[in-house]
């Protein structure tokens, strides 16, 4: 499933790239475009632990 995500972020920048060099931009394919790399991002990174988890679990204790 993470393989399938990054393919499609990946996917996704390319095709907002090829719009911002192409003659005659569409800017509402680079807009979804965008919001999917960026969706695709958070669901990535939601998994990282954040670096202040410990130092919150010991200030509850």
């Amino acid at each position: 499933m993470k393989a399938f995500k990054i393919l499609i972020m990946i996917l996704a920048i390319s095709v907002a790239l090829y719009q911002q060099v192409s003659a005659e931009k569409n800017i509402y394919i680079m807009v979804i475009a965008i919001a999917v790399f960026m969706y695709g991002m958070m669901q990535l990174s939601a998994k990282t632990p954040s670096k202040n988890q410990d130092k919150e679990e010991q200030d509850a204790d």
